[in-house]
């Protein structure tokens, strides 16, 4: 396992030490030579050798898999009794990805008093897991953990999926860490090779520079967190029918070592960024933290969230939360303003999904105007007044 490079076919031009990100490539005597120590396998110095002198072996673990692993597992994550709508876009493309695999989809959801069930079934799933008991009213990571793993272990599915969502993040690497296998976090694509019977996970890398497709090729199930608002949601078919499993589970088996003392929800936040229709959004162009009152008062006019660009968060203008792009949350509204964003690719991989842009900058070479469905050059210190105004019909 490791990389090497055939000094007959290197000619030495150079090509590969600028694409490795490490700076581990430099060429000596007329031949490229690599530092291995450090070295991450990622095979960008191979794809831009055009001379084919740079080979990559890697070791695939001897496992056996054989047909034992079956299905893809869509984890169904509820809150307060409410089914969270990224399980249904997951399970949108789960249906695809079972299609593709001529495999049944299923639905995985613990909670206590769940609501709408049965949408489940109309978003795709042939077979629903339910845990509907006290026990799980709240989301105990270690008892989610725990059950899961063993519905796993016990039904072999081989492809299993989550939000990447706060809680989705916190307790699905435990239990990939427990079953001994991959998970690819962040996932903005899923696909099947239909010559591997792989799942080609695909997730942004080195700041939202660099799309890396990953592959789990000796280890099950092959596990991936996606973004909320990543893939949009089929229409539901209400006539679609399915099988519900009430999973029997140990409650004395069952313990913790942590307790939720409360839940505190943010009063501030009128309406959830990631679920709303319309986004305001505000960046580094507003100049200073007072004048996202420009941006406030927009929204309350629209009934719209506030959405913000990374710099003011960075700055503390606006708390995280708010943050859309690579490193905040992936939105898709019918309706996204930006105003005073440039448009840098980490943001525009969160938002550029979205029905309908309007942007509103003063440099009329601003990326975002790249993206937008209609853009406004002016001073935004001018035109967001103004559009408020219109809007409350002044």
């Amino acid at each position: 396992m490791g990389i090497s490079i055939d000094k007959e076919k290197c000619t030495g031009c150079g090509n590969c030490t600028s694409t490795c990100l490490f700076g581990l490539i430099e060429v000596v005597d007329e031949k490229a030579c690599i530092k291995e120590a450090g070295c991450t396998l990622c095979g960008a110095c191979r794809d831009a050798c055009v001379f084919e002198a740079i080979r990559i072996e890697t070791e695939i673990a001897k496992t056996l898999l054989g047909d034992e692993y079956k299905g893809v597992w869509v984890f169904a994550e509820q809150r307060n009794s409410e089914i969270k709508s990224v399980s249904y876009e997951l399970l949108s493309k789960g249906r695809e990805l079972a299609n593709t695999l001529k495999t049944e989809l299923c639905a995985v959801c613990f909670g206590y008093n769940i609501k709408n069930i049965e949408q489940l079934t109309a978003f795709g799933a042939n077979k629903v897991y339910v845990i509907d008991d006290p026990a799980f009213a709240n989301q105990s990571e270690d008892q989610y953990v725990l059950e899961l793993v063993r519905l796993i272990k016990q039904y072999k599915p081989e492809i299993v999926l989550a939000g990447a969502t706060p809680f989705g993040r916190s307790f699905f690497p435990r239990v990939a860490a427990i079953l001994k296998t991959g998970l690819t976090a962040d996932c903005t694509g899923l696909d099947i090779d239909t010559e591997k019977h792989l799942l080609r996970q695909t997730r942004p890398t080195f700041g939202g520079n660099v799309m890396a497709t990953i592959i789990c090729p000796a280890k099950r199930p092959q596990m991936s967190t996606v973004r909320p608002r990543v893939f949009k949601k089929n229409p539901p078919d209400a006539t679609r029918k399915s099988q519900f499993i009430k999973v029997d589970f140990n409650k004395e088996a069952i313990t913790s070592k942590t307790r939720l003392l409360n839940f505190v929800a943010d009063l501030t936040e009128k309406v959830k960024l990631e679920d709303a229709d319309i986004i305001i959004a505000g960046g580094r162009g507003l100049g200073k933290p007072e004048n996202f009152n420009l941006i406030r008062d927009l929204a309350s006019v629209l009934e719209a969230a506030v959405g913000s660009s990374r710099p003011p968060v960075d700055e503390g203008w606006i708390p995280y939360y708010h943050q859309v792009g690579q490193t905040g949350k992936t939105v898709c509204p019918k309706l996204y303003i930006a105003v005073g964003i440039s448009g840098a690719v980490q943001h525009l991989a969160g938002m550029q999904t979205a029905d309908c842009i309007i942007a509103i900058n003063d440099d009329p070479n601003a990326p975002i105007f790249q993206v937008a469905t209609y853009g406004i050059v002016g001073d935004l210190f001018k035109v967001v007044p103004l559009l408020t105004e219109k809007l409350k019909g002044g």
